[in-house]
């Protein structure tokens, strides 16, 4: 998939969660913030390494084996289509869907991001990250 506009919204995330996404294991990501921002979306692998060590994320490489980190880099797009309140029905929702759950940090008050039409790129760009939904021009 190739870059049309040039003038982008992306997000930056840590691996392997950047990954998960881009490989179309994870299609809601969580966060402590909501946002009013609907639309298309890219994903930044930000460069911050993972801890190979932690069981969780053993558990989550397990989804995507041998597919290597693209850190400092936009990987891929989508389109976030909502940004939904984790009330107790949501949550019980979730814990039903175990690679999803596994995937996020689902907690009473956080925000899950729906993501959908997750398209990775034909070639990754490299990136400074940034917090937040931030700009890139190419």
């Amino acid at each position: 998939m190739k870059i049309i506009n040039n003038n982008i919204k992306v997000l930056s995330i840590i691996e392997p969660w950047a990954t998960l996404i881009k490989e179309r294991k994870k299609f809601i990501e969580t966060r402590s913030w909501k946002t009013s921002y609907r639309g298309e979306l890219y994903i930044h692998a930000s460069n911050k390494k993972i801890k190979e060590k932690d069981e969780k994320i053993i558990e989550l490489l397990k989804l995507i084996p041998d597919i290597p980190m693209e850190y400092g880099h936009i990987i891929c797009k989508c389109k976030l289509v909502d940004c939904v309140y984790m009330d107790q029905e949501f949550l019980n929702k979730i814990q039903k869907n175990k690679q999803e759950f596994l995937c996020g940090e689902y907690n009473l008050g956080r925000y899950a991001w729906i993501l959908e039409d997750i398209e990775p790129l034909e070639e990754s760009i490299p990136a400074k990250g940034h917090l937040n939904i931030w700009k890139f021009n190419l």
